[in-house]
């Protein structure tokens, strides 16, 4: 076994066709090596079916005609396939496959595969004038239609082996456009998924992904449009990591951003489910009378149904006091059954003419602690 032959070609060199043709073939095997194996196969832009609404003259049915639109993909095999212009699909094609179904309202899957042909004119004269053979091959392509659940064949398709060259001719590769619907003889109408199985597209392998601007983004479409979601991983100073939506002036309007010393900030709530003996905790600053809150996630019902089980501490808060000369002490700092807090301060003033004793509300600071339960039987194992 030998790898991939390289020509090389010397001065005074006679090049015969072989020696040419041997150049082309290892362009095209490296072109599709790389494809193949860097690559995912599928679509990689258009191809998409489109419909334009018809009526048969003859019995005045209103059907589609089915167009696939222009675009490219690469196959398994690493076959570029190009569609330089929008192809309309045959009715006679399909009957040749499907005609002798049963009506169904099922969908038929269509294909892009590719195939060599012989362009017109593709012969040249020889040096006597006489015809030397063909001297151009148009790397083309076919549209198929398969019978129902024929999409399932696409996922079950293997690459070659990794030194093969491109086969000459292609090797029958299938990549899915989509499904069309059939009514009476005529197209009714095209879907892009069916039986759980939708078209494939392009991806690439890849263990780094870089950023030559130092900010990578990633989005679910190629175009920016307003409320899509993106992913913006920047090393501008300081580092960060952001998923938000696109606004209109292109812009991502953060929802979650994790900055480079990990602070986590959201700007909506933050929950999932609790499992048995974990630990959820809020903090903050209560007045008299308020409820307390509890941890995200955590409901009134699984506090009142044993689920959750809590844990309050209360530390009151010096409250401003009206002289220097001032004292004060905690009255109560507790919480009842409700979460409502019960705070209240004593305020005295041995210098002030009187001297009084005033009780007010007060404040503290808490800590929520929310404790699942092991005994629930619905937090998890």
């Amino acid at each position: 076994m030998t790898g991939p032959l390289r020509p090389v070609f010397h001065e005074g060199q006679v090049l015969a066709a072989a020696d040419l043709a041997a150049t082309v073939e290892h362009a095209r095997g490296a072109a599709a090596r790389h494809s193949r194996y860097l690559h995912d196969w599928g679509i990689a832009d258009g191809l998409g079916l489109t419909t334009q609404p018809r009526t048969d003259p003859a019995t005045n049915t209103r059907y589609v005609e089915v167009r696939v639109s222009p675009g490219f993909a690469v196959d398994g095999t690493g076959r570029e396939l190009v569609v330089p212009e929008a192809v309309v699909l045959r009715e006679s094609d399909f009957e040749a496959v499907n005609g002798a179904d049963l009506p169904t309202t099922e969908p038929y899957p269509v294909f892009l595969s590719a195939v060599d042909r012989t362009p017109a004119q593709s012969t040249r004269l020889d040096s006597c004038g006489a015809t030397a053979g063909q001297s151009r091959v148009e790397e083309s392509y076919q549209v198929l239609f398969g019978r129902l659940g024929d999409e399932r064949l696409a996922a079950d398709q293997q690459p070659p082996a990794a030194g093969s060259a491109p086969a000459d001719p292609p090797v029958r590769w299938l990549v899915l456009l989509g499904y069309v619907r059939w009514t009476a003889g005529h197209f009714a109408g095209v879907e892009a998924k069916a039986r759980g199985v939708a078209p494939r597209y392009a991806g690439v392998r890849a263990d780094t992904v870089t950023a030559r601007s130092g900010t990578l983004t990633l989005r679910t479409s190629p175009a920016v449009k307003q409320g899509q979601p993106a992913v913006v991983l920047s090393g501008e100073d300081p580092p960060s990591l952001v998923f938000g939506l696109y606004q209109g002036n292109g812009s991502v309007s953060p929802l979650m951003t994790v900055a480079a010393n990990g602070n986590l900030s959201i700007q909506g709530s933050f929950s999932g489910r609790i499992s048995v003996g974990s630990t959820l905790v809020t903090s903050g600053t209560a007045t008299d009378g308020m409820l307390l809150p509890l941890p995200s996630g955590i409901t009134p019902e699984q506090v009142a149904g044993g689920q959750v089980v809590l844990h309050v501490q209360l530390t009151p808060r010096i409250p401003p006091l009206p002289a220097p000369s001032a004292l004060y002490s905690p009255v109560e700092a507790t919480v009842d059954g409700d979460r409502r807090v019960r705070c209240r301060v004593r305020l005295f003033d041995a210098a002030a003419t009187p001297a009084v004793v005033t009780e007010k509300p007060g404040a503290v600071d808490f800590l929520v602690l929310a404790a699942v339960a092991a005994a629930n039987g619905g937090g998890g194992k």
